[in-house]
């Protein structure tokens, strides 16, 4: 029988369950906290990790669904979610199994009001911990309810944005590196209390915006702007080690009881300031330049499309050599990012994610604690071997916003997902490039706002001089990637006849800039004989780009000299393969041939295919074949300070797949006037035995030259990487026999190496 206190106490009990029921389903307010752990993973993907009775535990992938998926995104603020992921993909998480056979519609507001077998029970292991891929796009106006009340301190942060808002005398610098910083949270902007905030704070705050690391401030000025505005505080102070990638990955802090302008007592608003990175900092004067020598970096990136990315490539003993990606994480790859000059990193990428480099495997089971200078003072397993290049390691950076990255097309306006999300009210924004006309959103004419008489005005650009370097610069500054055609006739892209003047000429660049505006041009007086309109300039880009590298070790092992008659020279003189004293050469004479093997293997992500189409290859009767490119590799023999003495060149002969690796299938072969090509993973081989594999030296006298072979040397492809299209060997000549040694590729050994050979590092033939 109950007494009529134990009735009040189970009739209070059972009221405020169904209060707390109720109010959770109709505030959305969340009774289990969520987060997302793991290891190699992005800021909205990982393991699926619960906070119940102030322990975090782990979910089973048993009975998981994309519904469920998505109340665990909705929960932690993301739009949507893309995926989910089975059997411990982001790694084994530790303690409790929480919650397994978890039931969801789709429609919960939080993962508690899903069926499960309830807390802590479970048959599960953590080899069947969930993850979850969630959509980058974050729910406007979220706030992250936390109903843990004696446990928020440690929780992860979560906002909706950061910001670094720069004071009117900083907003016009670019980049912005100095401000106060600002959270997005429940829609509001608001600023943090400095009492509790560390250096660690701001260089995770540095390292999201780009930038490398932190410095100190002049505090005065923004202490007298702290007291005229009035202030508007988050709730919480922030715990960063310095060694997280995002503010997403720090923790709480304590929380603060809200006073308005008194909130943050003796404080003030936090104020972070950033050391920008060699690239993004005032260009060096000339005088510095001649006085201090930069040192070779240890480091590199290569084959990224944009500034910030790439395979990760380490200088050991004089080589470059890869890193492979056993154990390779988020911590390493910022430090390759802070240490050339960037921010944290976004993204630890694994499996040559950015195409395969050559040379040796450098370092293997990397493992950084974060703070290292280079990641050649972090740990490696120096005895594991067996790495092979498609294991090779690449990052993509934070990079600080330039001002100049547009990522609109005119044509459509709608909104595409490459490795950004964006509002389709940029479509309405002033930016200073864009492309019009074209079919989708990574072609069309070239655009560009300029200043006209006081006026913007979008203005087309002159093509006298277009080519693919340039092509590659637009593509970039797009965020489209890298550029797979430059086109000198647009007639067959509708743009905007307005802007069909042309307010941009003479555009030269070397195909490193960041934006159009960079490279040589010639400024406001434009010179344009075609004009604009059906003969401006116009790209296609793409997000994956071919990789030629020349097999040195093959021309080395196969050099040799022959002597041939004239009249066993007959096709070969057609197609201009003999120098010219060949002219005038009698029949019966002999010209004396340097002959080698030369194979060139596709180390890239992309097909490497002919600029022209089949109808605009030239057919040759004498040796039977298509030319779909008119110089496709040159051949020659330099003296000792970098002259030319002899030379040959090699039309596109019969790109095909001569042989593949392991596993792939060729796609391209000439017999049959078949489509010539060279798939990803495949050789092309043209072997020492056949017409035109050779230089002509009848003319040169006996002594020490350097062999250079260059491949695609007039660029009228695009490729992730030029400096590896170069090969130079030493070679000397006694007038009866020829040694070939030390050969090389561009960019594969270091600088005090390379100057050794005259002009490696251009590409001198360049016919542009």
């Amino acid at each position: 029988m109950l007494t009529p206190a134990k009735t009040q106490v189970l009739l209070c009990t059972l009221l405020c369950t169904w209060l707390l029921c109720n109010g959770q389903m109709e505030s959305s307010t969340p009774s289990v906290q969520l987060r997302l752990a793991g290891e190699k993973r992005k800021k909205h993907e990982g393991r699926v990790e619960v906070l119940y009775q102030g322990q975090w535990g782990t979910v089973c992938d048993d009975d998981f669904s994309i519904y469920t998926a998505q109340v665990v995104c909705r929960q932690l603020g993301f739009v949507d979610a893309e995926s989910w992921s089975p059997s411990a993909k982001y790694g084994r998480g530790e303690g409790p199994i929480w919650l397994d056979n978890l039931d969801c519609s789709g429609r919960e507001k939080s993962l508690a009001q899903c069926r499960s077998n309830g807390f802590g029970v479970t048959d599960c292991k953590h080899s069947e911990d969930v993850g979850v891929v969630c959509a980058q796009q974050r729910i406007p106006g979220f706030k992250y309810i936390r109903t843990q009340a004696n446990s928020e301190e440690g929780l992860p942060v979560h906002v909706e944005d950061v910001r670094i808002r720069a004071t009117y005398s900083h907003r016009k610098r670019i980049p912005i590196t100095e401000g106060f910083l600002e959270v997005k949270d429940g829609g509001k902007w608001r600023q943090i209390c400095n009492e509790d905030w560390t250096e660690m704070n701001s260089r995770v705050i540095c390292g999201m915006y780009g930038f490398p690391g932190e410095k100190r401030f002049n505090s005065r000025p923004y202490k007298l702007l702290a007291k005229r505005r009035k202030k508007n505080f988050w709730g919480f102070s922030v715990n960063c080690t310095g060694n997280e990638a995002d503010l997403s990955d720090c923790k709480l802090g304590k929380e603060l009881e809200l006073k308005g302008n008194n909130t943050c007592g003796q404080g003030m608003p936090v104020v972070v300031s950033c050391v920008p990175g060699r690239t993004f900092a005032p260009s060096l004067s000339a005088g510095y330049r001649k006085a201090y020598r930069l040192e070779q970096p240890l480091v590199r990136l290569k084959g990224g499309a944009m500034i910030g990315e790439g395979r990760v490539e380490v200088l050991r003993n004089g080589e470059w050599g890869t890193v492979c990606d056993d154990n390779w994480n988020i911590q390493a790859a910022t430090v390759v990012c802070r240490e050339l000059g960037f921010g944290s990193a976004k993204e630890a990428m694994t499996g040559a994610s950015m195409g395969q480099g050559i040379g040796p495997v450098h370092m293997n089971q990397v493992e950084c604690s974060g703070f290292e200078k280079s990641l050649t003072e972090c740990l490696f397993n120096r005895h594991a071997l067996g790495c092979s290049h498609d294991e090779d390691a690449a990052v993509r950076c934070n990079v600080p916003a330039m001002g100049f990255k547009n990522r609109v097309s005119r044509s459509s306006c709608t909104m595409i997902t490459i490795s950004y999300l964006f509002s389709p009210d940029a479509c309405l924004s002033s930016t200073q490039l864009r492309l019009s006309g074209g079919r989708n959103p990574f072609e069309g004419r070239v655009e560009v706002l300029a200043d006209r008489n006081g006026s913007l005005v979008w203005g087309a650009v002159c093509s006298d001089s277009w080519g693919t370097m340039e092509a590659m610069v637009v593509c970039r500054q797009l965020g489209l990637g890298f550029a797979s055609h430059a086109f000198q006739e647009t007639w067959y892209w509708q743009g905007d006849a307005t802007a069909d003047n042309v307010v941009m000429s003479g555009v030269r660049c070397s195909g490193t800039e960041l934006s159009l505006d960079q490279c040589l041009h010639h400024g406001k007086h434009t010179e344009c004989p075609k004009g604009g309109g059906r003969f401006a300039a116009g790209v296609s880009c793409t997000l994956t780009a071919p990789d030629l590298v020349l097999n040195a070790q093959a021309v080395e092992q196969t050099t040799y000299l022959e002597d041939r008659p004239m009249y066993a020279l007959q096709c070969a003189q057609e197609e201009k393969c003999l120098s010219s004293s060949a002219d005038n050469a009698d029949q019966n004479a002999y010209r004396r041939l340097l002959r080698f093997s030369s194979q060139i293997h596709n180390n890239g992500q992309s097909d490497f295919r002919p600029r022209a189409g089949h109808q605009s290859w030239v057919w040759h009767e004498c040796h039977r074949h298509f030319h779909s490119m008119e110089v496709f590799t040159h051949y020659d023999l330099m003296n000792g300070n970098g002259s030319k003495v002899a030379e040959g060149h090699k039309a596109s002969f019969c790109l095909e797949d001569t042989y593949c690796d392991e596993g792939i299938q060729k796609r391209y072969e000439c017999a049959n006037f078949g489509a010539q090509g060279i798939t990803v993973g495949c050789w092309d081989t043209y072997r020492h035995d056949i017409d035109c594999q050779w230089i002509d030296i009848t003319d040169v006298p006996p002594g020490d030259y350097i062999l250079q072979v260059v491949i695609n040397p007039n660029y009228e492809v695009a490729e992730s990487d030029y400096s590896n299209n170069i090969m130079k060997c030493r070679t000397r000549y006694d007038g009866n026999r020829v040694w070939t040694y030390n050969c090389h590729i561009g960019g594969s050994r270091s600088s005090e190496t390379e100057e050794t050979f005259p002009g490696l590092l251009t590409n001198q033939l360049s016919h542009r």
